[in-house]
């Protein structure tokens, strides 16, 4: 086990994820919490953050790389964008510093498309392109983030020329709990029926014009000839990411294939849905890209 170099955090809206990292890149602890971007606020963010690193034995010399929320207006310290075409290189070299701290605290910026037509903003996710493409990647990507919000992001040789949000995952979640379909889901269990699933992603990419309707026919179905609330599930799911891939490959040279970075459920559900309209892809772990991003910026600041 080597020496401990860094510590290196992802900050999100909900969620707090921390690792303590070598200087051989290896993993030497690692804590996972709820208290993301909103619930920190309570009780600050310096104190959070100094909780955590107790509880893995970091040195009071280790510096601290932080991406995701933290760097919000409404964060700890609002850490700004770089606009598109934005070069990932870039975001590597406008890291925040965090005032008041004892020890050294950068936070990463995010990206943002300034477009009045298509006004977007990532944060978070820019440090898992890095972790995914390098700061330098000669060739081109199309990379679907999935998540709450998914992004579709194209990259070309190394700067992300543009990119799109969609609100899948948090219209999954108010559809799931607070329409009809409530009591055609209730109950689901864990697996997932793959053929309810792969059916609506299908019906959606063709048809994406009708997905309201589709929707509705979650419960209509399940009242006139029955199924199961995890098939139901599965076809609210399968029409959001349907209509997803249907704008995120639109104009896209499918054939090039998409980068998908996920983990967990999400990982096997995407996968699913490019199988289904025959897109080849390349799967990463989310958490890994993750990390790869913090190590890069690690190496760039403190020369690592």
């Amino acid at each position: 086990m080597s020496e401990a170099a860094y510590v290196a955090v992802d900050w999100g809206t909900s969620s707090f994820r921390l690792w303590l990292v070598g200087r051989a890149g290896d993993v030497l602890g690692e804590r996972r919490s709820d208290e993301g971007m909103m619930a920190a606020s309570k009780p600050g963010f310096a104190a959070v953050l100094q909780s955590h690193l107790e509880a893995v034995g970091a040195l009071p010399a280790l510096p601290v790389i932080i991406c995701g929320m933290a760097g919000a207006r409404q964060g700890w310290v609002e850490a700004g964008y770089v606009d598109t075409p934005a070069p990932l290189a870039s975001v590597l070299q406008h890291a925040v510093t965090v005032p008041g701290q004892d020890r050294d605290v950068r936070i990463l910026p995010g990206i943002a498309q300034r477009d009045r037509s298509a006004p977007d903003v990532m944060r978070g996710e820019e440090t898992q392109l890095l972790g995914v493409l390098g700061p330098q990647a000669a060739a081109d990507a199309l990379v679907c983030m999935p998540g709450t919000h998914s992004k579709w992001v194209s990259v070309n040789g190394g700067t992300v020329e543009r990119f799109a949000t969609f609100m899948t995952g948090e219209l999954f979640g108010a559809i799931a709990r607070e329409t009809i379909l409530a009591h055609a889901v209730a109950g689901a269990d864990e697996a997932i029926d793959i053929d309810a699933f792969k059916s609506a992603v299908s019906a959606a990419f063709e048809r994406p014009a009708f997905a309201a309707n589709r929707l509705f026919q979650v419960r209509s179905g399940q009242l006139l000839y029955g199924g199961t609330p995890a098939a139901a599930r599965e076809r609210i799911s399968g029409t959001l990411i349907g209509l997803e891939l249907a704008a995120g490959l639109a104009g896209e040279a499918a054939g090039a294939g998409v980068t998908l970075v996920a983990s967990g459920r999400l990982r096997r559900l995407y996968q699913l849905a490019f199988d289904t309209m025959s897109v080849a892809v390349r799967s990463v772990e989310a958490d890994d890209a993750t990390r790869r991003g913090l190590s890069m910026a690690a190496a760039t600041i403190w020369s690592i």
